[in-house]
Order: structure tokens, then sequence, then C-alpha cells
């Protein structure tokens, strides 16, 4: 039995669309709602993007899971901006098309978090 929100189970159960350009961001309580389901994702003031730092136990690991996120990148066709040093990740996700945020990041924030659940 899954103990995961209907939010958070409606996010991982999508894939990313193709995003028009010129297409709408999404809006700010959209963004909200969506964040309250994502552990650890923050967005700035400006709501541009949303990003996450994970923390592993050395290098190794964190590699891992940099190969898993862009796996996943490649496979729903959306990419994060990532960054890594010996044990630690931080992840960056927005819609270049839209200049902001779209579901297609919501999405991948779900998936990313997913790769490091039991």
């Amino acid at each position: 039995m899954s103990t995961a929100s209907p939010m958070l189970e409606e996010l991982l159960s999508q894939k990313c669309e193709d995003i028009a350009k010129g297409s709408k961001p999404i809006i700010i309580p959209t963004i909200e709602s969506n964040l309250s389901v994502l552990s650890g994702w923050d967005t700035p003031l400006n709501y541009a993007h949303i990003h996450k730092t994970f923390q592993f136990k050395n290098y190794h690991q964190t590699v891992a899971f940099v190969n898993a996120v862009t796996w996943l990148a490649h496979k729903e066709d959306h990419h994060p901006k990532i960054c890594f040093d010996y044990n630690s990740c931080e992840i960056s996700l927005s819609t270049h098309n839209v200049g902001g945020l779209t579901m297609n990041d919501m999405i991948m924030a779900a998936k990313i978090n997913a790769l490091l659940e039991d």
C-alpha cells in the first residue's frame, strides 16, 4: 500500500509532454500546491525554477544518482541542470520554452525524488 498523496501519485503516473514555445508557465498557486508534495524542493521568489540539493555518503553514490537522473531525463525528454561534487548534487528544473515552470518540472521532481525511495 502506497503512502504517497493522491497528488504525488498523479505526478508519478504522468509523462513529460512537448511544450510549445510561447506557452505560458503554470501559475504560482499551482506551483505552491505541487511543491507541498515534493519533499525538499524549493523555488526562489521569482518562481523561475525549482531546485533541490541531495546529499550522499561518497562520490560513487553521487555519480550513480547523477547517472540515474540523466537516464530519467532522457526517457522523459526533460533535462535538468545538474551540479555535483563529492557528496552532493544540486538539481534545478525549469522549462526554457516558457521561461518558467510547467507541469513537466513537477513531474520530473517527483520522479527524481522517487529514485531514492525504498
